[in-house]
């Protein structure tokens, strides 16, 4: 309630030289503000204190801050500081905003945090197409390949930025799954660990790739490929912009007689495969937002080793990712992306072969699977801010988790490019071994709960046009 007080006091009496500040994303009532104390040049924080977190345990916010009560600051950069301290708890994604006040007496400083808590539990009824893309599905308008059941996450769960989340899907595709995740649990506040396992058993298998296109095999009695895995991994989370995690995972993957006799180099001869997988992956995000950035970096390095427990199915997988975020003048913004993958093996299965077409890929080509041990991609883009309408006020719902609707539109200009080395099955593949480039416009629309909608029109090297649509920032 102090607090609460404290905060009224500081906006409707703070003084007129107060520094106001505009926030990315969803913005609150009113803007951050800084207030100095005149004719000095260095503080004292007295102390930080946090508003509106009423599920949110304190002591996860105070693991985000790079500054304690007691230390010594200067006013020289420290509204940039603070910046970077709000957009840390925001992008924890545990807020709807984040805005700062502070207030300064004989050279102490007191630094307020305000924040509107989101709503936590999404039990999210699952009704979705059994294809890799809604484009892919619209090919063969098949709807019997069609699943459903039930996706619930249970962010923030006990108030400690722990996730939980559980598929229960039934249809054309089963999945079965649970995963925990705790960001610390020692009392330094930088070790946490995730587990989690998966059942996953399908009516249909796409066994192969003949022009850069899956064929599959569908059997209505049967399932022709089921996979189990458990795995757990143990993260070095510095705070939510510097992570390292250490994965371990166990894997069971079969296939029918009938998808063994259509290629059995799906799993290299063997019908049923067991193996070990580690991984390690280092991630440095200094985007201002993690939903839709539009200044900072991105850098991810991954380093992983599959360990089949019989067989010689062993390889190594290296991977690298590197975005720029740049904000130009007059609401323009340009963005890169520099992605690579190297896999190396003596005996690569036909499932190992991955490259683009699934979770990364060239836009334009989303229609086409592209096989290889090795690929890179780049991606770039010219943004142009059309509307921001901040926040629709919804008056006849009460709830303020719910009743204010952000909505950003941004007109986008991107040309990407890529090139896949392939030589084990080149035969299916005429889009490896040489460059692949696509250009084209988009709508980008940022809304509710960082989610974010992308219609694009490209046309590719092939001369195909289409438009595409996505459910996240592309890069």
């Amino acid at each position: 309630m102090l607090n609460c007080l404290l905060v009224l006091l500081l906006t409707f009496f703070a003084p007129p030289d107060t520094v106001f500040k505009k926030l990315p994303g969803s913005l609150p009532a009113s803007p951050s503000r800084l207030e100095l104390c005149p004719d000095t040049n260095s503080f004292e924080i007295a102390a930080i204190a946090f508003v509106g977190n009423r599920k949110t345990k304190e002591r996860v916010l105070r693991a985000e801050l790079d500054f304690t009560e007691g230390e010594k600051v200067t006013a020289e950069g420290l509204e940039k500081r603070l910046e970077e301290n709000r957009l840390r708890l925001f992008n924890l994604q545990l807020f709807l905003w984040v805005r700062y006040e502070t207030v300064c007496q004989n050279g102490r400083l007191t630094i307020i945090f305000e924040m509107q808590e989101r709503w936590y539990l999404f039990p999210v009824p699952i009704f979705s197409l059994a294809d890799r893309n809604f484009n892919a599905w619209w090919e063969k308008k098949d709807f019997n390949r069609i699943d459903y059941g039930l996706h619930l996450v249970q962010q923030n769960f006990r108030g400690r930025n722990e996730l939980l989340k559980a598929n229960f899907q039934h249809g054309f595709n089963r999945k079965y799954e649970l995963f925990y995740t705790v960001p610390y649990f020692n009392k330094k506040r930088d070790l946490g660990f995730s587990i989690g396992g998966s059942i996953y058993q399908s009516h249909s298998v796409d066994y192969n790739t003949v022009n850069n296109e899956l064929v599959t095999l569908r059997q209505e009695d049967k399932f022709p490929i089921q996979k189990r895995y458990v795995s757990g991994a143990i993260i070095w989370r510095e705070n939510v912009q510097k992570q390292t995690s250490f994965t371990t995972s166990y894997h069971q993957e079969q296939i029918s007689d009938s998808a063994f006799t259509l290629n059995p180099d799906f799993f290299s001869g063997l019908q049923n495969r067991k193996y070990l997988e580690f991984e390690i992956m280092r991630t440095l995000n200094f985007r201002n937002t993690f939903s839709y950035p539009l200044s900072g970096h991105f850098l991810q390095l991954g380093l992983g080793q599959q360990v089949a427990l019989h067989g010689n199915q062993h390889h190594t997988t290296a991977f690298v990712k590197f975005s720029d975020y740049v904000p130009l003048k007059k609401k323009f913004y340009y963005s890169y992306s520099l992605e690579g993958q190297s896999r190396l093996a003596s005996n690569l299965a036909y499932a190992d072969n991955v490259a683009l077409g699934y979770k990364s890929y060239i836009r334009g080509y989303e229609l086409y699977v592209i096989g290889g041990q090795h690929y890179g991609v780049f991606k770039n883009g010219l943004s142009k801010e059309l509307l921001d309408l901040n926040q629709i006020k919804l008056k006849f719902i009460r709830n303020p988790k719910f009743n204010r609707i952000p909505v950003t539109l941004y007109l986008n200009w991107f040309a990407d490019a890529g090139y896949t080395f392939e030589n084990r099955f080149e035969q299916t593949n005429f889009l490896t071994n040489r460059l692949n480039m696509a250009t084209g416009l988009g709508l980008h629309i940022v809304t509710y709960y960082d989610r974010v909608i992308t219609l694009e029109y490209s046309l590719n090297r092939e001369g195909d046009r289409g438009l595409f649509i996505h459910t996240a920032f592309p890069f």
